[in-house]
């Protein structure tokens, strides 16, 4: 088990105890780490995700044992809000919500057709919309709400090669701040922005920009790591333990941030 879990776990144990997360592209990365740590303070997941398979395999790795695992395409926006209610049936309400699913292709903006924005802005923008207002009614009901996207810190300063990523996610900042407005007293509504972290997807990201510029992976790395102060990738249950204060009963003053996650990468303040 990662050090950060085994021995450094910034959180009481029980702390989220009777309180149930749902968790959007949950079987790698940034949401697989989420989960981990949302379990470890003592919180029922609801693992979502495409790979029945890997979601399985998290289940069974989770602490605790309330957990469930939900196979849906984000994507596929016509059968979301049937799925989430029929989970609210079966299981009951969910008080906190991490919005979280792979990002775009990298390249540049003018590289893409209309059509290259539907699947993206399908599985983030929709989904993440259409999930808020089905779990809305049970998080007042709860009289305790958190919902928590998985943004980028190019919502602050879009990042080069990845325009069509850098559109999505402003258009996702911009939900959100507008949400912070509206969502009852006890419903916060957050961002995180993860920098260069540990995962499948920026081992992609960093063997496209390769393949389209010829430099190596390794002189792509070291290039992102010169501008990264504390020299290195950030670990995904890093990320999680700032979705992890976030989701706390008492982080309901947090409302309407975008907090990075990205080693002092960002020069805005």
């Amino acid at each position: 088990m990662n050090k950060i879990l085994k021995d450094e776990f910034p959180f009481a144990k029980d702390i989220l105890k009777g309180y149930t997360a749902l968790i959007c592209g949950a079987s790698k990365g940034i949401g697989r780490s989420s989960a981990q740590m949302l379990a470890r303070a003592g919180a029922n997941i609801v693992a979502c995700a495409r790979n029945e398979n890997d979601l399985k395999d998290l289940i069974s790795n989770l602490d605790g044992e309330n957990h469930k695992f939900l196979v849906m395409d984000l994507e596929n926006i016509d059968t979301i809000e049937n799925n989430i209610t029929k989970l609210i049936e079966d299981f009951g309400d969910i008080q906190i919500l991490v919005n979280n699913s792979g990002g775009p292709p990298g390249g540049p903006l003018l590289d893409n057709n209309i059509e290259d924005f539907d699947g993206p802005i399908k599985r983030h923008l929709y989904a993440s919309h259409i999930i808020t207002k089905v779990l809305v009614p049970g998080m007042e009901r709860s009289k305790m709400g958190r919902i928590i996207n998985i943004i980028s810190t190019s919502v602050r300063e879009p990042i080069d090669n990845i325009g069509l990523s850098n559109t999505l996610r402003g258009a996702m900042g911009s939900w959100s701040k507008s949400l912070s407005r509206e969502l009852p007293p006890c419903i916060t509504i957050n961002n995180i922005l993860p920098g260069f972290t540990d995962t499948d997807r920026l081992s992609s990201l960093s063997k496209s920009i390769s393949e389209r510029t010829g430099k190596s992976v390794e002189d792509v790395r070291e290039t992102w790591m010169k501008g990264v102060p504390i020299k290195r990738l950030i670990d995904p249950l890093e990320t999680a333990t700032a979705v992890t204060w976030l989701s706390l009963p008492t982080s309901g003053s947090i409302r309407g941030i975008s907090l990075p996650v990205d080693g002092g990468r960002m020069r805005s303040i």
